[in-house]
């Protein structure tokens, strides 16, 4: 009698099994980065030494005219290099906006773990959701989620992980399907949200500077937004069901007892408890932000949305609602009796983030050293210049400069530092090629967008590693880069297209 045959591995799932393993032979993050520091350091003296520099346009943020400036290679070997090592340790750390977010957020989301209202959340979700539509509302939420900027990675992603275990699927999918919504699809929204004022104004200024008589404003990209979101729920939905929850398998581990279990009388008490507690804190920010004049409004224009109070502090709004509903929550459900155990929640969720933290640490030098040594800005021009002088005509032009801000984005993820670099170059370039400036907007935020989700540079990467820790002891950085980059692939491909058939058919891009 012959034995079944096992079935039959496809070529990309024999690729990224390679990737997985090799890239989960590389040591652990925080060596890896120690790595780089020392290579960025070796690095910028060579090129000090060469006499690597750069001429380009940028636009002054003050008077909104171009300017020539010149960038050079900066050796960290010399004094002043030495000296920004020394004295900046601190302060790189503190200003690295990825640490405070992280505990803010955490404040209020371990409040809300501890007290069992992000399980009964969970559960009551998957009760009333078809277990086909699963993926797409977890993605969908996902994408949306970056109104709240970074607030995504550290609420949805882990959720996603937790829902899909909470119905017998893979953790693991989970996690990757929330990392590619709130990472790849980053700089698309249904809503307006503060990354679009700053990159309008940049827009505007570069538009200047070869047609004086023409704006943009901030709904700009708004329809060609409003059909990435729902396209990019379905391409990364159908990843994760036909491409990654078929690589990983069944999940191995265990599978909580109660995640089919209806919610007890305690249960159901708790959350119209934290509904009301919901309530009453959007009662609250919304005095403070509706009416006119209301303090969170900004406060010459009187705008809410952009570059607001209201927007800029929005994980403050966040972490209310975590914080107040786990307590609303706990006290109906009877999980929370008195202050200490308030306490107790937040204290567990902070200590728990200290391996985090020290490698945020890490990071946080890193960026530090490699935005001083200007490699990243040589890298920018270098690759804008060949770009520019290439002989192709507008719409490859623009599929190439789609590619050039996609591979960029692996090792300068600053969307807006980069786009203060790209912006004069590429704007009146293709403006003076008949091109509408808001196509060319559309195009970086495509090529801005997808790398995220791969990027060690991304603050949150490592934050991924850890939340596929929790399922898999063996998850590493190669484990997550062989997840997502189905992502990547399937999402520049078929977004580029997109964009390639929006602009081929004339459709407006925003109002």
């Amino acid at each position: 009698m012959t034995e079944p045959q096992k079935p039959r591995r496809s070529a990309m799932q024999g690729f990224l099994d390679v990737v997985e393993r090799v890239g989960n032979m590389v040591p652990h993050p925080v060596v890896v980065f120690l790595m780089l520091i020392v290579m960025v350091i070796l690095l910028s003296h060579v090129l000090t030494l060469a006499g690597a520099s750069v001429q380009y346009q940028v636009l002054n943020s003050e008077t909104h005219k171009p300017e020539t400036v010149t960038t050079s290679a900066q050796s960290l070997l010399t004094g002043d290099g030495i000296r920004l090592i020394y004295t900046s340790m601190i302060p790189n750390f503190m200003g690295f906006t990825a640490v405070g977010l992280l505990v803010v957020a955490m404040i209020g989301a371990g409040v809300a773990e501890e007290s069992g209202l992000v399980s009964s959340l969970i559960r009551q979700l998957v009760a009333v959701s078809p277990r086909h539509a699963l993926t797409y509302i977890l993605v969908f939420v996902g994408i949306l989620a970056s109104i709240a900027a970074d607030a995504g990675y550290l609420v949805l992603i882990p959720l996603a992980g937790t829902a899909f275990l909470s119905v017998g699927r893979h953790p693991l999918a989970g996690l990757a399907a929330g990392f590619a919504a709130v990472a790849s699809a980053f700089t698309v929204n249904m809503l307006i949200k503060p990354l679009d004022a700053v990159l309008t104004e940049f827009t505007n200024d570069a538009i200047h500077m070869v047609d004086p008589t023409r704006s943009i404003d901030l709904t700009a990209n708004l329809w060609f937004s409003l059909a990435s979101v729902p396209f990019l729920t379905v391409v990364i939905a159908l990843v994760t069901e036909r491409i990654i929850e078929p690589r990983l398998g069944p999940y191995q581990g265990t599978i909580p007892s109660d995640a089919s279990e209806k919610l007890s009388i305690e249960e159901s008490r708790g959350l119209r408890f934290a509904f009301l507690g919901l309530l009453g804190v959007l009662i609250f920010f919304g005095c403070l932000a509706l009416p006119t004049g209301a303090p969170l409004r900004h406060p010459q224009t009187g705008a809410l949305i952009g570059n607001t109070p209201f927007m800029n502090g929005l994980i403050v709004v966040i972490t209310a609602m975590f914080l107040v509903t786990g307590i609303c929550y706990g006290l109906g459900a009877k999980t929370i009796g008195s202050i200490d155990d308030v306490i107790k929640a937040i204290s567990k969720a902070i200590s728990s983030l200290g391996g985090t933290i020290f490698l945020l640490f890490v990071i946080s030098q890193f960026v530090a050293y490699f935005n001083f040594s200007n490699i990243p800005t040589l890298m920018a021009v270098t690759m804008a210049d060949v770009l520019k002088n290439a002989q192709i005509g507008p719409v490859w032009l623009m599929v190439g400069f789609i590619g050039v801000v996609t591979l960029l984005n692996l090792v300068f993820t600053a969307a807006i530092a980069k786009w203060a670099i790209f912006a004069p170059v590429f704007v009146p370039l293709f403006v003076q090629l008949g091109v509408d400036p808001e196509a060319v907007l559309a195009a970086y935020r495509i090529g801005d967008s997808p790398t995220n989700s791969i990027t060690p540079l991304n603050p949150y990467f490592a934050l991924v590693v850890g939340f596929m820790h929790k399922y898999d002891k063996s998850a590493g950085v190669g484990t997550v880069v062989a997840l997502m980059l189905p992502y990547v692939i399937w999402v520049i491909i078929l977004w580029t297209l997109l964009f390639v058939v929006w602009h081929i058919s004339g459709l407006p891009w925003g109002l």
